[in-house]
């Protein structure tokens, strides 16, 4: 833009020097290259800091990577690339074979599950039965060891001591049988109490395993995650679909609104505040302006970012030059031309200090830009 300024001034010249019949001496000569670097060097000045110009603009949009939840062979593509999709509709299936015999074997496991619940209520309605019938043979055996032992204790001796033994060992064994049946019971009660949420947990986990059997069969039919397209889309039948995040089977592009990244240098901060406006020309575009204004400049460059890492910070990243980028929201639509995401081109922001009226000329320059994409485009 700075070449097209000089050519331009040169042209002025060589027009008036022709027009004018002005002699090629030692005094014209110096005069019009000292009057223009004088007029040059002034515009520039107060046209680069008060109206920044990024000479590399290009259209920044975001992808999802479809990365299938579940792994298995691909059977079916139902998707057309690079066409327009609605939010859940079908790009492809995986083989719902494993995922179907997976969810049927924990229905079985369920139902057998919630079977044993009722069978644990029966086995511990059968330990009070024990319990109760234990007690009462305890209660018996200790009434006829008391009794034996009152009778020797008259001293008639009417019962012999082995007599009296046998009694005490009947008593002990019921009292043993009654402990084994409170810890029957004590073990039925827990197998049956043992709930979350008032659920038998055997249940509930089974429960939960078959939701993770649904959803794994879900999630064998992959879909759009939003409205959009998938482009180079080069899945096909026969093929594994790996649940891997660094492997991802399709790119899919959401519909998103349509934004213009662009770099600046540093010094053109201060003439950048969203709100200004700004004009963009793109290569596939040639000879016309976009209009918008700046959204933001995103707050931080990549030049300045440091991590936790095992090395030291080289002293030579702090000699790298960054620039700083801003985000320009047209008011034009690109999807009205055609334009496929990620276009380049340049742009202009025009703060509101326009001194000596500097931002005519800034448009007039990048419009001149704009024409050259006619022949080739200007890098």
């Amino acid at each position: 833009m700075d070449l097209l300024l000089i050519l331009t001034y040169t042209a002025i010249c060589v027009v008036i020097f022709k027009v004018f019949r002005i002699p090629l001496n030692k005094w014209t000569v110096p005069t019009a290259i000292l009057g223009g670097v004088v007029i040059i060097g002034v515009l520039l000045m107060l046209m680069n800091y008060n109206h920044p110009y990024g000479k590399y603009a290009k259209e920044s949009f975001v992808s999802v990577p479809i990365v299938p939840a579940v792994k298995g062979i691909v059977v079916a593509v139902e998707a057309e690339p690079n066409r327009p999709l609605k939010k859940g509709d079908v790009l492809f299936r995986i083989d719902p074979k494993p995922f179907e015999l997976k969810l049927a074997r924990k229905q079985a496991q369920l139902a057998e599950a919630e079977q044993q619940v009722k069978q644990t209520l029966a086995q511990l309605e059968a330990a009070k039965a024990r319990v109760k019938k234990s007690t009462a043979d305890r209660d018996r055996n200790k009434q006829s060891y008391n009794r034996y032992a009152r009778g020797n204790k008259k001293g008639g001796k009417i019962f012999s001591e082995q007599e009296v033994e046998n009694r005490r060992q009947l008593y002990l064994a019921s009292e043993a049988s009654l402990e084994a049946a409170q810890a029957d019971l004590m073990r039925a009660r827990l197998s049956y109490e043992s709930e979350i949420d008032g659920v038998n947990t055997r249940v509930a986990q089974l429960r939960a395993e078959l939701s993770t059997a649904e959803y794994d069969l879900q999630r064998s039919v992959v879909r759009a995650p939003a409205d959009g397209v998938v482009t180079q889309f080069v899945i096909r039948p026969g093929m594994m679909a790996a649940s891997l995040p660094l492997r991802p089977v399709a790119i899919f592009i959401p519909d998103q609104e349509r934004m213009i990244a662009g770099s600046f240098w540093q010094n053109s901060l201060m003439r950048m505040k969203p709100g200004y406006r700004a004009e963009v020309i793109i290569d596939a575009v040639p000879g016309h302006v976009f209009k918008g204004s700046l959204k933001q400049v995103l707050p931080a460059m990549a030049e300045g970012d440091v991590q936790a890492t095992g090395n030291l910070v080289s002293a030579r990243r702090l000699a790298e030059q960054g620039r700083a980028l801003a985000l320009v929201e047209l008011e034009e639509d690109l999807d009205d031309y055609g334009l496929p995401r990620g276009v380049q081109g340049k742009m202009a922001i025009f703060s509101d200090h326009d001194v000596l009226h500097v931002s005519l000329i800034r448009r007039v320059l990048l419009r001149m830009v704009g024409w050259l994409n006619y022949v080739f485009p200007v890098k």
